[in-house]
């Protein structure tokens, strides 16, 4: 699947709000000058990118069920998860018109069917990776999207709308692979895969808040994530101490949501 998705034509037609495809790549990148196209680009890469966050938190909740920790809350965020990635999907479906993409949003829809099987199922480590694999199917589909939208752009607004998306992704792909250490799936991978998310959302917060077009609003809120992860960091690097879980699935569902609200404000900012 790797090499397939690599190796795809990085083409995107996005449709105008008049229902006109805007021709080659070239052209489409050219013509993101146009507000209305612009705008139309950023709001699909929000949401692109918020199925990176879903694919984490539907196998994060899968999980903690099965750890059970935060039962109820994760069951409701469970069935709350799958239903806002399915309705995104139709929304990119109906969006974006390459034949190539469209192909592999059939794919993640395919891997998105197989994984709400198995979350139905009790708990098992045999089916805790197979909802791990999955997970990672979608987010590389839905990571592939993101970056084709990107390098069709190749404007600065579309980049920050892009990072501050994939913070929310990071937040929850972190509580995922602790969580799966702590039920059980302890290999060198879960913990490396883990620690990379936290360096990785440590870089891009840096990038986040050295950004010369934030509001302060933007920053006030950023600012807020900043203390708020200069605090918990250390929790998640310790995940093969452990011990922790409860406070882990609350502190990474705060970021996301502080997250979401910073990527909503960019999209906002960019779009005048």
């Amino acid at each position: 699947m790797k090499r397939y998705v690599r190796n795809l034509a990085l083409t995107v037609c996005i449709l105008t709000g008049v229902g006109g495809a805007m021709g080659t790549p070239a052209e489409a990148a050219k013509a993101t000058v146009n507000p209305l196209v612009k705008k139309d680009a950023i709001r699909l890469i929000d949401i692109a990118g918020k199925q990176r966050m879903l694919s984490q938190r539907i196998a994060k909740d899968y999980l903690y069920i099965g750890k059970k920790v935060a039962v109820d809350k994760a069951r409701k965020e469970l069935r709350a998860s799958i239903a806002e990635f399915k309705a995104n999907q139709a929304k990119l479906e109906e969006m974006i018109n390459d034949p190539e993409i469209k192909n592999l949003l059939a794919f993640v829809n395919m891997s998105l069917n197989e994984l709400e099987g198995i979350v139905q199922k009790p708990f098992s480590l045999d089916n805790a990776q197979l909802v791990l694999d999955l997970s990672e199917s979608m987010l590389e589909g839905s990571q592939y999207v993101v970056d084709s939208l990107k390098k069709i752009a190749n404007v600065k607004e579309f980049r920050i709308v892009a990072i501050a998306g994939k913070q929310r992704m990071l937040a929850q792909r972190i509580a995922k692979y602790y969580i799966a250490y702590q039920a059980g799936i302890k290999d060198k991978n879960t913990v490396d895969q883990m620690k990379a998310a936290v360096k990785e959302f440590a870089k891009d917060h840096k990038i986040l808040m050295e950004n010369k077009d934030n509001t302060a609003t933007i920053n006030q809120k950023l600012a807020q994530v900043d203390r708020l992860w200069k605090i918990v960091y250390k929790f998640y690097l310790n995940i093969e101490k452990g011990g922790l879980p409860f406070i882990v699935y609350t502190t990474t569902n705060d970021i996301t949501k502080k997250m979401n609200e910073i990527t909503e404000l960019y999209v906002q900012l960019y779009n005048k």
